[in-house]
């Protein structure tokens, strides 16, 4: 099966248990029509390069999929219709990578860099 990189950012307003509650949501759409997801990671509230629908920031969430196309074309149909969701992307790749994404290690990485 294809694998796919999906990054979605939910509204600044709701809280993180919340997001929690819509990761898993999703994560149940793509897993009821035949995919997998390998790795969700939640990158946390982040500011936006510009307003999106009037937010200034957004709860980031990122997942590794191994499924087929539809279950992406369903997860992608299902955050257009949640007002939750304020984007979303998916890009195809040729393999998914179980290392922790560079955002979440350059968050760990960011203290150490700016004490210096």
């Amino acid at each position: 099966m294809p694998y796919y990189e999906h990054v979605f950012i939910a509204r600044q307003d709701i809280s993180p248990a919340q997001v929690e509650g819509l990761t898993e949501t999703l994560a149940k759409i793509v897993t009821d029509n035949g995919g997998k997801i390998e790795k969700s990671e939640y990158w946390g509230l982040r500011n936006l390069q510009y307003k999106i629908k009037k937010n200034r920031k957004g709860h980031y969430s990122l997942f590794n999929i191994d499924g087929p196309p539809d279950a992406v074309l369903e997860l992608e149909r299902q955050e257009k219709i949640n007002d939750d969701v304020l984007r979303a992307l998916t890009v195809r790749v040729d393999e998914l990578n179980p290392d922790p994404s560079p955002v979440l290690s350059r968050r760990d990485r960011g203290d150490r860099d700016r004490r210096r």
